[in-house]
């Protein structure tokens, strides 16, 4: 039985990148949270869910922030939710974001060095 692990549960178990190397299948699991995050858009989004008040925000509290559709937006929120970035609730006919503070957490603590 393969189990392979999802990028936030590779970069949960990996040691800060200054203790020890990173082994190729680890660089390999964590690169898709990196790459979720190495667009501006969704650098920005990412930042915007997790500062807004109550830690959630709804797709139509994010649009007016860009100069984008809102299918857009969506298409880079769902990115984020597939990297295990962000949690989603649908609600009516809306969706709500959480940031995964602990994903952060944890991709903080693998570049930054820091024991988690």
């Amino acid at each position: 039985m393969n189990l392979e692990l999802t990028p936030v549960q590779t970069v949960a178990c990996c040691s800060p990148l200054s203790r020890e190397p990173l082994s190729a299948s680890e660089a390999e699991g964590i690169a898709p949270l990196l790459k979720a995050l190495a667009d501006p858009v969704r650098l920005r989004l990412m930042s915007l869910v997790a500062s807004h008040e109550g830690g959630e925000a709804c797709v139509c509290d994010l649009n007016g922030a860009f100069d984008l559709s809102q299918p857009t937006i969506s298409h880079h929120l769902k990115i984020l939710h597939g990297a295990g970035l962000l949690e989603r609730e649908k609600r009516g006919v809306w969706v709500y974001y959480r940031a995964r503070t602990d994903a952060l957490a944890n991709l903080a603590a693998l570049i930054g060095g820091q024991s988690r």
